[in-house]
């Protein structure tokens, strides 16, 4: 008999006419919704039920007595409890179910909002990622590099010389871009970081998700949906969607040191050292599954440098006017570099790793309040402290430095605070027969810079040697309100779920000191004296220069290495979107299932679209299953790619270049002709299998994404001052300057693109001897390619390969591997474990606009090794190392590398450049 509580008076009144029976009754949850199916059984020969599709479940018991009540479902851990009942009693018995870590079939929320299944049983593909289980073994400690080697279909690498970036690794899903891929905290929407990838980077001029602020402590397991989901959970989710669930452990302490260093052939002993503490500990809030989880990380991580020796000219006979009075620009840099003492080898920057300090407090919590209703709250802070290096700024570069200030030049650093903020708090239960959720999740993210080091040379000796540079925020936040109801009698039953999204966001760009920015050499005529002669006001607007150094060259404004924020380019810009979405799961028999998505979204800024998806799956038998799907998707341009300005030092084939981002409403994209952003659009279609051999499990998954009218960061346009240049170029010209920069760039809706595909996963776990062997193969296979032409104006006629230039288009279709593999073998037996991993990471080339320095950086295969040893069952040591032979991608041609050290490839890290990596790690559980 089912019980329907319509109001707590009714179900006071239901309890006050008691029953015929002893009757227990509960909710059977995990850790974000009600499970459809559980079966909940008394041991022995007793009684059994099932949950129903608000997860409820209620058992009648023969007689009063003492019980033993069981609850098993697919995936999770078996639960027990033991309650006492008396004559004509109901008892109230929930159960709170979590998943079981040790089943390689996963159980998977993300993709469909029926009940929770086995990932070999979804339409789509979705990887589950136990992070619990593996940071207990391998060398990778932060959320981005884990997933690098151990999911194919994902690339992220630590950057080097990228400014802000190299404290936030861009992230790829199936080779398309950081901001193609949806992130979720426990299924709600992450906010997005406040930079921008401007610098050359994996994802360049993309905008993604720092997904190293969460603490791996504070994670149970990640999902990856490798499938396009923007009908499902809208905006970014070409790709995919990651779904981040967190640790919801109790009664529980676990704690965790790591600590290693680089130990390879251009090590100076342990170079590189890195250090992160971790806890997390769980406290139960009731016997109804309330609970309050907390997680807590420090991280540091120390430079980490591989360059060779400055290659160019270091000093010129303008350094050493006492022995040269009448300089011509020769050079000396031999011959001073011996007088002086010095070296080239002190003349590079630091390329490989930043230095990075922080740490994070994360809490997860459910609170029930109500028999059908429960709070929950989940969300954390981050904060870091990262230091990177610009280029050197040697004695030579006479207009941007200052002898008096730094006679042996300088090496600029950039510093990057960054905070991010997050807290979502939301309440779900059943309204009638409907499972509703109601939510709301904000997420801010603040980045200042600070330039160290460095020098506004157009100050002359006042400059002072540190400055404020600015910096940039983003926030957001969304509001949901969710239903779903599962409708047991049509056909095998029917899953219908619609829901409604009201998302705000906020973008600033926070100006610097005026001495970060300023050139106090520039200024405006104002008229002409009696002699005929100029008048001149110092106006940091002005074109007309007049400070110059000795060799004549205009004095640079602006701190070196990172010019600070313009207080032109402040920024506060905001819109909104709301949507509205339907889902509907059709079981047309135990073996067939189809399911139906469609959403409509609009944003305040560019619009409405509406997409859609369709993807079924057909189960011949518990071994064999085909799967497909096909889906329109889109994905909004960010804030920050509409209204994103500023200056900064590129380097571009050897050479140090200042290069200014403006915005597409700005005179000078008017001038070039540079269009207002507009949404990409997308379709993709899926198909593959899955197959369960008991031990052995495989899924095979083909994929093809058309994106149209794709965003790209342009190639860089320079102005003209010549006597014979156009108006036009004139005018850019004069803009670029006001921008202390010498060429523009731009966002633009630039190009179609087409990737295709191949996953293949293949999973082995079974007694080996004494112990037990899990092993995992793993194979994906891509290829993006451009397509069509370039989307330009009548204004770029010729200019379409600056528009996209070359290294635009290798970072777009061959910056990240078409072919990654891994294998991994983890043994256990007694108290010890061995891991090996073998991640072979293909073929990528390294961007470039100059056809003599192309060059395709052959494959590599990366081999991670550790071994750990229990103690007691409460403390366990794990030592090991990550690239144990020592393995570097291919050095770069020599005109790659320029003259300021860059021995490796950057800009395409298949797996970094610092080498062989050796680690210790303590953990204890108690």
């Amino acid at each position: 008999m089912k019980i329907k509580f319509y109001s707590i008076l009714t179900g006071l009144t239901l309890l006050a006419l008691g029953s015929q029976a002893q009757t227990i009754r509960g909710v059977v949850s995990d850790t974000s919704q009600t499970i459809i199916g559980a079966t909940v059984a008394v041991s022995g020969n007793g009684p059994k039920a099932g949950t129903n599709s608000a997860g409820r479940y209620e058992l009648k018991l023969p007689s009063a007595g003492t019980y033993t009540i069981s609850v098993t479902y697919l995936g999770y851990q078996a639960q027990q409890k033991r309650i006492t009942i008396g004559e004509q009693e109901t008892q109230t018995v929930d159960f709170f179910l979590l998943p079981n870590s040790n089943e390689l079939d996963n159980v998977v929320v993300l993709g469909s909002r029926s009940a929770p299944r086995s990932n070999l049983d979804t339409p789509v593909p979705v990887d589950v990622v136990d992070i619990s289980r593996i940071t207990q073994n391998i060398p990778q400690v932060s959320l981005n590099q884990i997933l690098n080697f151990v999911a194919p279909s994902f690339t992220s690498n630590v950057m080097s010389l990228t400014d802000g970036t190299d404290h936030i690794d861009p992230a790829s899903l199936r080779g398309l871009g950081p901001d193609q891929v949806l992130v979720l905290i426990n299924g709600k929407r992450r906010h997005t970081t406040a930079l921008v990838n401007i610098n050359g980077s994996l994802g360049k001029g993309s905008v993604g998700t720092d997904m190293n602020a969460i603490p791996t402590s504070s994670i149970k397991r990640v999902e990856i949906l490798r499938d396009g989901a923007a009908a499902q959970y809208g905006s970014d989710a070409i790709a995919g969607v990651i779904n981040i669930i967190l640790n919801n452990d109790v009664n529980k302490l676990t704690a965790s040191v790591s600590g290693g260093g680089y130990t390879g052939k251009h090590s100076d002993g342990l170079d590189g050292e890195t250090v992160q503490a971790n806890v997390n500990y769980g406290v139960a809030l009731n016997d109804k599954g309330g609970y309050l989880n907390l997680s807590g990380s420090f991280d540091y991580r120390d430079f980490a440098s591989r360059t060779t020796p400055y290659r160019g000219a270091i000093y010129t006979d303008y350094n050493n006017p006492s022995l040269y009075p009448t300089p011509t620009g020769v050079d000396i840099t031999d011959a001073e570099l011996a007088r002086r003492g010095q070296s080239r080898s002190d003349f590079v920057p630091n390329i490989g790793q930043s230095r990075n300090r922080g740490g994070a407090l994360f809490f997860n919590s459910v609170i029930p309040v109500a028999q059908d209703a429960e709070v929950y709250a989940f969300g954390g802070v981050n904060y870091r402290n990262g230091v990177s290096t610009a280029f050197y700024r040697t004695p030579r570069q006479l207009n941007q430095n200052n002898a008096v200030i730094y006679p042996n030049g300088f090496l600029p650093e950039i510093i990057t605070n960054s905070l991010d903020q997050s807290f979502a708090v939301g309440i779900r239960g059943t309204v009638g027969k409907w499972k509703s959720d109601f939510s709301n999740t904000y997420g801010r993210n603040v980045i200042d810079f600070k330039t160290g080091n460095s020098v506004n040379a157009s100050m002359l000796t006042a400059s002072p040697t540190s400055f404020e540079s600015g910096g940039y925020e983003f926030a957001q936040n969304t509001t949901n309100l969710d239903f779903s109801r599962f409708f047991e009698g049509p056909l095998k039953g029917i899953n219908v779920a619609f829901g409604f999204e009201n998302r705000y966001e906020n973008y600033k760009i926070n100006p610097g000191e005026e001495s970060s920015w300023r050139n106090y050499g520039n200024a405006l005529q104002v008229g002409v004296d009696g002699q005929g002669k100029p008048i001149l006001v110092s106006d940091p607007n002005g074109n007309i220069p007049t400070r110059f150094a000795p060799n004549g060259a205009a004095y640079a404004g602006g701190a070196q290495g990172f010019p600070g924020i313009n207080q032109a380019n402040l920024t506060n810009e905001s819109r909104n979107s709301v949507a509205a979405y339907g889902d509907v799961e059709f079981n047309f028999t135990e073996k067939f299932l189809v399911d139906a998505a469609a959403r409509f979204e609009n944003y305040s800024d560019f619009g409405s679209t509406v997409n859609g998806k369709l993807a079924a799956r057909y189960k011949f038998s518990d071994v064999f299953l085909l799967r497909a799907a096909a889906s329109t998707g889109f994905r909004a341009p960010s804030l920050h790619q509409q209204y994103f300005s500023s200056t900064s030092s590129v380097y571009v084939d050897g050479n140090i270049v200042e290069s200014g981002t403006f915005a597409n409403d700005s005179r000078i994209a008017q001038l070039l002709g540079i269009p207002k952003l507009k949404q990409e659009t997308s379709k993709s279609i899926s198909a593959g299998f899955t197959s369960n051999l008991g031990k052995l499990k495989i899924t095979v998954d083909g994929y093809f994404i058309r994106i149209n009218d794709r965003v790209i960061y342009t190639g860089q346009f320079v102005g003209n001052n010549s006597p014979t240049a156009s108006d036009q170029d004139k005018e850019i010209f004069n803009l670029l300057r006001l921008a202390n920069a010498t060429t523009a760039r731009f966002f633009a809706n630039a190009v179609n693109t087409e990737t295709k595909g191949l996953d293949v996963v293949l999973s082995y776990n079974a007694a080996l001897g004494k112990g037990n062997l899990r092993a995992d193969w793993a194979t994906t296979f891509t290829k993006t390619s451009i397509v069509g032409p370039v989307h330009a104006s009548p204004l770029l006629a010729g200019k379409e390969n600056i528009y996209l230039d070359n290294a635009s288009r290798i970072l777009i279709e061959k910056v990240t591997p078409r072919m990654k593999s891994n294998i991994t073998f983890d043994y256990t037996i007694g108290k010890w474990n061995a891991f090996i991993r073998n991640v072979y990471f293909g073929k990528v080339e390294q961007p470039t606009n100059v056809d003599a320095n192309r060059q395709v950086l052959t494959g590599r295969v990366i081999t991670d090794l550790g071994a750990g040893y229990n103690f007691t069952k409460s403390l366990k040591l794990t030592v090991g190392a990550n690239n144990i032979f020592d393995v570097y991608p291919q050095e770069l041609l020599l005109g790659s590398q320029g003259t300021s050290g860059i021995l490796y490839p950057n800009q395409a890290p298949q797996f970094g450049f610092l080498g062989r990596y050796v680690f210790t790690r303590l953990s204890l559980t108690l």
